[in-house]
């Protein structure tokens, strides 16, 4: 009989700085502990969008772009003091990409072996319009993914 044993020795957790995307850190926690696992925290900063229009051009607020990863990695180092203070090994990476796009190149990039995120649980229109990051990912990548759906109603 065949025994495979699974180990999870790079976790990617990619938080856009919701209070749902942080249901997932639990189980982080758990995972990382049992295979003294180094978790990544991923922040996407998405890039802003060009509009041209002859003869206007609208030009990308690099400030902008600038402020926004700093936000995201003063958030992800609150997130990794947090860890790290419970004794987890924790690295932190802002990138700007389009999100789904992000999350699987850093996974690659990185050759991670376990992908945990949260879907928002968004259904129907809402999802028609904005999209599936979950479902994105999970069509795009070819490792492990864990995915918590995380419901606004779960939320305290």
């Amino acid at each position: 009989m065949w025994q495979v044993e699974l180990l999870y020795k790079k976790l990617l957790v990619p938080l856009d700085g919701s209070a749902r995307a942080e249901v997932i850190l639990p189980h982080v926690e758990s995972l990382a502990s049992s295979y003294e696992a180094t978790i990544t925290l991923l922040g996407i900063v998405e890039p802003e969008q060009i509009m041209v229009m002859e003869p206007l051009q609208y030009p990308i607020d690099l400030q902008n772009q600038e402020r926004r990863a700093k936000e995201a990695l003063n958030y992800l180092t609150s997130v990794q003091n947090r860890l790290t203070a419970k004794n987890l090994t924790v690295e932190v990476k802002v990138v700007e990409s389009p999100v789904v796009e992000g999350i699987i190149e850093t996974a690659d990039e990185d050759e991670t072996d376990l992908i945990m995120m949260v879907s928002h649980g968004r259904t129907g229109l809402a999802r028609v319009f904005y999209g599936s990051v979950a479902a994105g990912v999970l069509h795009g990548v070819n490792r492990p993914l864990m995915i918590i759906r995380s419901l606004e109603h779960q939320q305290k």
